[in-house]
C-alpha cells in the first residue's frame, strides 16, 4: 500500500504543472490508462477469440444436428472443436479478471485513513471541490447535488450514463450477430435466455459503483469503461 501510494504521489507530482489542484485525479486517470495498456494484449486476444467461436458456428450447428439425441456426445465433440481450433470460451473473461486487483488496491488505497502507520497523504486530495476519498453520499450532505462536490459527480453520471448508452449499442448489435446465444456447447441452458436478455443493460450498472466507491475508485471505473468502449467499438469491428 505504501509503495502504490508514494507512486500514486509521484505521478501527481509530474502532473501537477498541468493539472494544478486536480494532480493526484489526473494521476488515477492515468494509471488506468497504464493498467488498461497492459491489459490491451488480452482484449486483443479476446476479440480474436469471440470472431473465433463465431466462424465455428456453422461446424456447431451440424454438430448439434448429428448428435441430437446424445447431449454428452454433442457437448464432448464441441469442446474438441475449441480443442482442436485453439479457442478458449474463458479468453473473454480475462481482461476484466486481470483488472480486478488494480481496482481494489486503489479503492483500499482510498478508504484507509492511514497508510504505513501515518496519516493518509491521498485523502487531502481533491478533484476540483471533491475530495478522492470521499462517496457521493458525503457530497450530497456537503452542499447537496449543486455543491461543488455534487457537481462534480453529476458531471460524473452525465459521462458515465453516456458510455454506458454507446456500450448498450453495443452489446445488442454483437448479440444480434450471435444468434446462438442461448445455447452453450450444443445444450440449452435454463436461464440464460434471461441472462443475456439482461446482458446489454449490466453497463448502466457502472453508475451505482460510481455513486457507492471513493472517488478515485469511481475514476477509475469511468476511465476504464470508456476505455473498454472505445477498444471494443476498434476491435469488433
Amino acid at each position: 500500500m505504501s509503495v502504490f501510494a508514494s507512486l500514486v504521489e509521484h505521478l501527481a507530482d509530474l502532473l501537477q504543472p498541468f493539472f494544478g489542484a486536480s494532480a493526484a485525479a489526473a494521476a488515477v486517470v492515468l494509471f488506468t490508462a497504464l493498467v488498461r495498456l497492459l491489459v490491451h494484449p488480452l482484449s486483443r486476444a479476446a476479440a480474436r477469440g469471440q470472431k473465433a467461436r463465431a466462424a465455428l458456428q456453422p461446424e456447431i450447428a451440424e454438430l448439434r444436428r448429428k448428435h441430437a439425441k446424445s447431449p454428452e456426445r454433442l457437448q464432448r465433440a464441441v469442446l474438441d472443436l475449441h480443442t482442436r481450433e485453439k479457442v478458449s470460451p474463458l479468453s473473454g473473461c480475462l481482461p476484466s479478471l486481470c483488472q480486478v486487483p488494480a481496482f481494489f488496491l486503489l479503492y483500499h488505497l482510498f478508504s484507509s485513513s492511514s497508510i504505513g502507520g501515518e496519516a493518509n497523504p491521498l485523502l487531502s486530495h481533491r478533484l476540483f471541490a471533491a475530495p478522492l476519498g470521499g462517496r457521493w453520499a458525503d457530497a450530497l450532505g456537503d452542499g447537496g447535488p449543486v455543491g461543488g462536490a455534487g457537481l462534480v459527480y453529476a458531471a460524473l453520471f452525465v459521462l458515465v450514463a453516456g458510455v454506458a448508452l454507446v456500450s448498450y449499442r453495443l452489446t445488442r448489435r454483437t448479440m444480434a450477430d450471435r444468434p446462438s446465444l442461448p445455447e452453450a456447447d450444443g445444450q440449452r441452458v435454463p436461464g440464460l435466455g434471461a441472462i443475456t436478455g439482461v446482458m446489454p443493460f449490466m453497463s448502466f450498472f457502472t453508475l451505482v459503483t460510481v455513486a457507492v466507491v471513493p472517488l478515485a475508485a469511481a475514476l477509475y471505473v469511468v476511465t476504464s469503461t470508456t476505455w473498454s468502449v472505445v477498444e471494443r467499438a476498434v476491435l469488433y469491428r
